[in-house]
């Protein structure tokens, strides 16, 4: 286990949308909080209080509760999680901060800049700490590359590009995710997949200074995987960005809907050294086991570069659960919870909040917009 909190009691925790049906909430929120000292996941709040008290008994949970507000008024719970679907979070995230309560929101924060923009101004009101699910920023491998380009292993980069796919906004559709079919859900290709990749490539290697855009709908029409009924989709399919980055860089970026037969993820970086490469274990990257690759000047083909073991910082015990989606999860809490407690090394950058989350929603709206003027697009600088 990880070294004891400076913090007496653990923090507190409250689910919002933990399911005995399973979900991410069950598959990475809550093994990651099993797994780390210094938390208890103390409640869990559902759609009804008998749906919550069958999740209550599937987790272990001891106290449940039929509704977000009542959990969010709860005095045993310090930290609120919320993990349903994104049109909801408004409403659900909302009586969490008015309680005065710390909250981890799942990406994207809304369903749209206006309702990001609101929950982070309410937050800052009342001066509370906020984390948003972007884990990838958590992730070790990506730390490290992140480090590598730092110090200068490949050179001045020249360009870099990534190769993405995202399974829900293919050919067909489940029920679990017709929502998605809606582009006013803010469920949609750019905001998750290409959200979740932006931003890690901005962690990298800095921000966008300027775009251009294509983003399209190909497949207005999807048929459900089982009745085969159709059903009409807005949201989009198919995403090309390129641009330039801060540093001068030239990026490109191609997400695509559905699943891949060929390529499910890879990211490229070159430099005038040498070049690095990042493979992922499948399409919806963030969530599962990376693995890096690099080569430069007279190296040869690239090798693996297995990341040194400062950057599990104290989850050690976490090494052999690369594959797991609550590894990178289990990282951003542990990042969250030194904040909480105080205990966050000087040199050590904390999880995104709210604000972060605001400025990466704004980004994506003006790539939106890019895309519908068909211009290249300057960006709105990046915020403190």
């Amino acid at each position: 286990m990880t070294s004891a909190s400076p913090r007496q009691q653990p923090i507190r925790v409250g689910v919002v949308g933990l399911s005995a049906r399973g979900g991410w909430a069950a598959t990475a929120h809550v093994p990651a909080l099993n797994g780390l000292d210094g938390y208890e996941l103390r409640a869990l709040s559902a759609s009804s209080a008998e749906s919550a008290r069958a999740a209550g008994e599937k987790h272990a949970v001891p106290l449940t509760f039929g509704s977000a507000e009542e959990l969010a008024r709860s005095e045993e719970v310090d930290l609120v999680v919320v993990t349903v679907k994104v049109p909801h979070h408004l409403e659900l995230i909302r009586p969490a901060l008015e309680a005065g309560k710390t909250v981890f929101s799942e990406w994207p924060l809304g369903a749209d800049l206006a309702q990001a923009e609101e929950l982070a101004d309410l937050a800052h009101r009342k001066g509370l700490l906020t984390a948003v699910g972007l884990q990838a920023r958590s992730a070790p491998p990506l730390r490290y590359l992140r480090d590598l380009v730092a110090e200068g292993y490949a050179g001045r980069v020249l360009s870099t590009s990534m190769l993405g796919w995202g399974g829900p906004w293919g050919a067909t559709y489940d029920d679990d995710h017709a929502y998605v079919l809606d582009v006013t859900s803010g469920a949609t290709l750019l905001s998750i997949p290409f959200g979740h990749s932006v931003d890690a490539l901005t962690m990298v290697l800095g921000e966008f200074r300027e775009v251009s855009a294509h983003i399209e709908n190909l497949r207005p029409e999807v048929t459900h995987v089982t009745s085969g009924a159709v059903a009409a989709k807005s949201t989009e399919d198919q995403i090309a960005v390129t641009g330039l980055l801060e540093s001068g860089a030239v990026a490109a970026m191609h997400f695509r809907g559905g699943t891949s037969r060929a390529t499910g993820f890879h990211w490229e970086i070159n430099g005038t050294q040498g070049d690095l490469v990042v493979k992922a274990d499948h399409d919806l990257w963030w969530m599962g086991r990376l693995r890096l690759y690099g080569a430069r000047g007279d190296d040869g083909g690239l090798t693996e570069l297995p990341v040194p073991a400062r950057y599990q910082r104290s989850l050690t015990h976490w090494t052999e659960r690369a594959a797991e989606p609550a590894y990178n999860v289990a990282h951003e809490y542990a990042l969250l919870r030194d904040q909480i407690t105080g205990s966050l090394a000087p040199d050590t950058d904390g999880v995104p909040d709210f604000r972060h989350a605001v400025r990466r929603h704004r980004m994506l709206e003006q790539i939106r917009a890019a895309a519908q003027t068909g211009r290249r697009t300057t960006l709105a600088p990046w915020g403190p």
